[in-house]
């Protein structure tokens, strides 16, 4: 595997600050060769600009204002993110959802201020980088009045059922898929969601330094800081969905790739 996209890494954070370099320099030698950095509110959404213009050609990102800082959505931030969005490297809207498991933003300003981002992403004519936990409902209820006016959208980090799963492709969402199908304890519904989920509309991420496979081998684990996921594990991750879609992992990583190219309009790394 030597052409890899990490559709979903939180590089803007404070845990890759004083080895970033490394950290990019572990993903391509691992396949790796491009990755799309989570903008998650302003703040990292620039900085993940940042990162882009330091890695050219090797870093592309979202900008958007994830359902936790919900409640810091205003006027001013929908210009700055449309700002944002006239970069280059911003590929996508996000990213943006409904999250409930913890409410740290009200959800009546998360739908706010998703629908406004969704409003965004249609007049940007960028597809979106969606984010759902324990909001299925009405996630699925704002996103089908939308859909028409969006040129896609990707389910990132799905973890749900097979009936969500399929909910999102009657929409014609694509699915990002983590190390969270590596999970012996929690991954059981996403692992018999992934079988039904046709390869045309699967790609895969790491999320990290989040959602570190639990069955990571031990060689792969010694490489690590401090148990923190990083893009080079995305071989792994994509061996994984071979595995439960009974795939040849060539096919799944060729697949997977020409998909992320297409999505977010990334053109393939010069070596």
């Amino acid at each position: 595997m030597k052409d890899l996209i990490d559709i979903g890494v939180n590089l803007t954070g404070k845990s890759f600050q004083s080895d970033l370099t490394k950290v990019i320099e572990n993903a391509n030698a691992s396949g790796v060769s491009q990755m799309v950095v989570t903008g998650t509110n302003l703040q990292h959404s620039e900085l993940a600009i940042e990162l882009c213009e330091l890695w050219p050609d090797t870093l592309f990102s979202t900008a958007g204002v994830h359902p936790h800082h919900a409640k810091e959505w205003t006027d001013k931030t929908a210009h700055e993110i449309q700002s944002m969005a006239q970069q280059s490297c911003v590929k996508s809207i996000g990213e943006c959802g409904l999250d409930y498991n913890r409410n740290f933003s009200e959800p009546k300003d998360q739908r706010r201020c998703f629908e406004a981002q969704l409003e965004l992403a249609a007049d940007l004519k960028l597809p979106v980088f969606l984010h759902q936990r324990d909001a299925h409902d009405d996630f699925l209820s704002i996103l089908s009045r939308w859909r028409d006016q969006l040129t896609g959208g990707v389910a990132h980090c799905f973890t749900g059922t097979v009936n969500e799963a399929k909910s999102y492709l009657d929409l014609d969402l694509y699915i990002g898929v983590t190390g969270w199908l590596c999970d012996e304890r929690r991954g059981k519904d996403l692992q018999q969601a992934v079988k039904e989920i046709p390869l045309t509309h699967l790609m895969i991420e790491t999320d990290a330094p989040y959602l570190l496979p639990r069955d990571l081998p031990g060689e792969l684990c010694e490489k690590l800081r401090d148990r923190r996921n990083e893009p080079f594990v995305l071989p792994h991750i994509c061996e994984a969905l071979a595995k439960y879609k009974n795939e040849d992992p060539q096919t799944v990583a060729i697949q997977t790739t020409q998909l992320a190219r297409n999505f977010f309009n990334i053109t393939k790394k010069d070596n």
